[in-house]
């Protein structure tokens, strides 16, 4: 037993023996590492902003001046401009680009040639926004004109002057309302709906006015409205206001100032002298109506007559020829009228108008069609007469 507690004395003495050489090693070695540290430069564990910054200071010399061959006379040195810098030439816009480049001139739409209530800006039938979340892959009806883009950038022509109009005898159709069938022609695909001129005729003042649209499912799609008031005098008809109030746009008027002797638009800076005898593009057709009942001698096949026509911004020149006498097909039955038409200018993008006024229906006229280039039309047809 003695001798058991002796070796487990010695084997405890043994370990606490170790423990502090191991100890006293470890402060050794840290005692020399921290020692090397400062000698040596050991990188010590720091925080990286407490880093040590370097600045550096750059002095620019003066160019090394080439040396002079012996013999040579010493001359003073010019300094050398550094090469020019490349530069990409700037980007012209492609408007500008367009003008630059020779093509044939785009010829913008005459005025008057839509139909009335409609202006180049706002083609005769528009898509409503509601009607454009209606089912069915068909779009509502649109007739566009062509070129509404390029007359948008197509430099302004000089306006035209009209010439001293010509005194027709005149004796306007008596007042009546005239309903409307109406069927749009767009990219091959027809729709229907019906239109209202108001035609109001006194001693010495008239006013007309016309609504008209097509119909997509429950929505209402506006195609003409328009409105023509003036007065009534040696001429015939001479308006003093026309206004249109196109879909989605604001309304719009051309002021003939019979006074100050000149015509003017809401919607143009414009101006052309008034002499007497000018139409806008509501009252222009009952003028020729006018004249057929006064002098039916005058609408003969051939017979032309020139008449100067405003519209919402500008004004120009009309020449109304008559082309023969047709059969017409109404609800109230067949009637003969006359077939007179307003062809567009050569190559130009202009709407053809076309109207037929009917002798045995007081000359109003018995249906009217506006034809765009591409195909897509405007047809109206009367229905019915309340006088």
């Amino acid at each position: 037993m003695a001798i058991f507690l002796s070796r487990a004395a010695k084997q405890k003495r043994f370990r606490r023996r170790t423990v502090v050489l191991i100890c006293a090693s470890l402060l050794v070695h840290l005692l020399a590492f921290r020692w090397a540290e400062g000698r040596l430069g050991v990188p010590a564990w720091r925080n990286p902003s407490d880093a040590a910054v370097t600045t550096v200071s750059l002095v620019s010399l003066a160019p090394a001046q080439p040396a002079v061959p012996d013999g040579a006379e010493a001359t003073a040195l010019e300094p050398v401009a550094p090469p020019p810098k490349k530069t990409r030439p700037k980007k012209t816009m492609r408007k500008e680009q367009a003008a630059a480049t020779p093509s044939e001139p785009t010829i913008p739409p005459a005025a008057g040639m839509e139909a009335p209530g409609t202006s180049v800006e706002a083609p005769p039938l528009l898509m409503p926004e509601d009607a454009a979340d209606a089912p069915g892959e068909n779009a509502a009806p649109a007739l566009v004109a062509d070129n509404a883009a390029e007359a948008a950038e197509a430099p302004e022509s000089k306006p035209a002057v009209p010439e001293a109009a010509q005194a027709y005898k005149v004796d306007l159709p008596p007042s009546a309302r005239l309903d409307y069938d109406v069927e749009a022609l767009v990219k091959g695909q027809k729709w229907h709906g019906g239109g209202t001129f108001r035609w109001e005729a006194g001693a010495d003042s008239y006013s007309v006015s016309g609504e008209a649209g097509t119909s997509l499912l429950l929505v209402k799609i506006t195609v003409l409205n328009f409105r023509s008031e003036g007065r009534i005098n040696q001429f015939g008809i001479a308006p003093v206001l026309y206004s249109e109030k196109p879909r989605n746009k604001s309304l719009t008027q051309t002021h003939f100032q019979h006074d100050n002797g000149r015509i003017s638009f809401s919607a143009s800076e414009r101006t052309y002298p008034y002499q007497g005898g000018e139409q806008d593009r509501a009252s222009v057709m009952w003028q020729i109506a006018g004249i057929g009942r006064a002098e039916p001698a005058r609408i003969v096949p051939g017979a032309e007559i020139d008449v100067f026509v405003a519209g919402a911004r500008d004004a120009e020149p009309w020449r109304i020829r008559v082309l023969g006498q047709e059969e017409i097909t109404t609800a109230a039955g067949k009637t003969a009228a006359w077939h007179l038409v307003r062809a567009p200018r050569q190559k130009s993008f202009d709407q053809t108008v076309e109207f037929w006024l009917a002798p045995q229906q007081e000359w109003y006229p018995v249906r009217i069609r506006y034809t765009s280039p591409n195909g897509d039309s405007l047809d109206m047809t009367l229905a019915g007469i309340e006088r």
